[in-house]
């Protein structure tokens, strides 16, 4: 058993990482725990086969897929099947290592979509209790304590912001030309996205070389804006806060009240340990969340912790996502990274379902072998002759289309599966929704459309839906919202039921519009630290 600190934080992830630099600059001591390791610019490889984007493996690998199992169905009559975890990414910064660092701000009407749209038949749609105008001082912090690189007023349709970003927008690249182009023909508004990608040296660290291997690897000169490059290093400089890795937390701990009182954790070395603490910040991730909350389960709590609503675990959502692909008989270079350098907002403002569409990350040879078109040769002589046709004349758009929450689709405890630590795994139930289908296939069309326009022999889209297993943008299963009965959480991601417990992380997300989330993610902890650190600073959280 450790010393007794005021706040301890489960997970180092792209929120989690900003809970931890702000709680220990209000001077609150920290422990940090995470369930990876410390990966750096001496893991980035140029290796196709290290990326699961490209390959159906899991960013656990490095550490083991055995001890990390899951199971999934599609309903509650359909087999359950094990699979390795995978889109998940265990280590200090989360996701933020290995992500394309897509850095949207959600819209002003994205936080009230009930109230714009109503709620579809099937689905749990409701307003979230916070507004655009609530977050939008902590979008700024987030974008230039992190690093974002963007131009403010190119998008048309874009939330209004009172900065413009810290740094200058990617410059654009022959696709995006390509695209934008085609674009206008349409009379659409394209424009350069955001990424926290930095663009020139800023706040001691480089800017982007260009490097074609960045979306499912480690960046090479750290301009990728990670946690682990940028808020993480900036707590760990302070004598209160604690980093911990490789520690697998099983049990968030309560006393005979209810009330939490810390966790406990298996470290490195296997043994077992009790990290005591006034506050618990949970911050794993949608999934790894609402499993702790759900395996934490006691006398008081027989349904799993902060779950007197049993809604820990529902409402899970993940990007339908929607993708079509286009080869055209000359040439479009695509060898500098990150690939995405134009994209349209004209589908995402002022539809239920709609999503930004841009021109994807670079392609490697294994990745467009495996997007062929209908009936393209898959191996010999041909396979080998449309790889050298086309690779270079070949452009693929994509969009993160806005799926909507249910109840049906949801995380439980799998006590017939456990992890390599004798935790019990998650069992996924996931499937979308009609209505999902439905937006997949309209952005789908507008993607063909912008395609042709811009002169594609052969165009193709991806099956709407996919597998409909759970994507890298897994979001809810903690939903915040006013009423106890219905949600996880209150605004400030403060459970209901117990006052000193928090989490901090896509959980708490109420719908799920067209954008990608981290930024909005990084936006809730800076705006939920602000909380924590004014109620405890005020002796209003309780000290237990």
């Amino acid at each position: 058993m450790a010393n007794k600190v005021d706040v301890v934080i489960v997970g180092a992830g792209g929120a989690g990482g900003i809970v931890g630099k702000e709680l220990a600059e209000a001077g609150m001591s920290v422990v940090q725990l995470d369930k990876g390791r410390w990966f750096t610019v001496s893991d980035a490889v140029h290796d196709e086969l290290s990326s699961d984007r490209n390959v159906p493996r899991s960013i656990t690998k490095l550490e083991g897929l055995a001890e990390n199992p899951r199971s999934f169905r599609r309903d509650e009559n359909s087999p359950t099947q094990v699979a390795p975890i995978g889109w998940n990414a265990f280590g200090v910064g989360g996701g933020t290592m290995w992500y394309g660092a897509a850095a949207w701000r959600f819209h002003e009407e994205h936080f009230r979509m009930r109230s714009t749209y109503g709620r579809p038949e099937g689905t749990t749609l409701e307003d979230w209790p916070l507004t655009y105008d609530d977050l939008e001082p902590h979008y700024e912090k987030a974008e230039y304590e992190l690093g974002v690189a963007g131009l403010a007023g190119a998008d048309p349709f874009g939330p209004p912001r009172k900065k413009p970003y810290p740094v200058p927008p990617l410059p654009t690249n022959p696709q995006g030309e390509l695209f934008a182009t085609a674009a206008r023909k349409l009379g659409l508004h394209p424009f350069p996205p955001p990424f926290a990608i930095l663009t020139e040296n800023y706040q001691g660290r480089a800017g982007c070389i260009r490097c074609p291997f960045c979306i499912g690897f480690v960046c090479e000169v750290n301009a990728k804006s990670s946690t682990a490059v940028t808020v993480i290093p900036t707590a760990q400089a302070a004598d209160n806060y604690t980093l911990k890795t490789k520690c697998v937390v099983d049990r968030v701990v309560t006393d005979d009240h209810g009330h939490v009182i810390g966790v406990s954790y298996f470290d490195e070395h296997g043994l077992h340990n009790f990290q005591a603490a006034h506050i618990v910040v949970v911050s794993a991730n949608a999934g790894e969340s609402a499993r702790l909350l759900l395996n934490s389960r006691s006398r008081l709590w027989p349904n799993g912790l902060a779950n007197s609503s049993d809604q820990v675990g529902r409402n899970l959502m993940t990007h339908i996502g929607a993708n079509s692909y286009g080869i055209f008989d000359f040439d479009i270079p695509h060898e500098w990274g990150p690939g995405p350098s134009m994209a349209v907002n004209d589908f995402a403002e002022g539809t239920l379902g709609g999503g930004h569409i841009y021109n994807f990350y670079v392609h490697h040879p294994i990745r467009f072998a495996r997007r062929r078109p209908p009936g393209a040769p898959r191996w010999g002589k041909a396979h080998k002759e449309f790889q050298r046709k086309y690779f270079r004349r070949f452009m693929h758009m994509n969009a993160d289309v806005a799926d909507m929450p249910a109840e049906f689709n949801r995380v439980e405890i799998d006590l017939d599966l456990r992890d390599g630590w004798g935790i019990p795994a998650l069992r996924i139930t996931r499937r979308f929704l009609p209505i999902d289908i439905e937006h997949s296939k309209f952005v789908s069309a507008r993607q063909r459309e912008i395609l042709e326009a811009a002169g594609a022999i052969e165009i193709w889209s991806a099956p709407a839906g996919g597998g409909g297993y759970l994507g890298q943008h897994q979001c809810g299963t903690c939903r915040m919202g006013e009423d106890p009965k219905t949600s996880v959480l209150n605004r400030y991601c403060q459970t209901h039921d117990v006052d000193n417990l928090f989490v901090i992380d896509t959980s708490c997300f109420v719908s799920f519009p067209g954008h990608n989330p981290s930024l909005t993610a990084q936006a809730i902890a800076y705006w939920s630290s602000d909380y924590i650190r004014r109620e405890w600073s005020s002796g209003a959280l309780r000290r237990v």
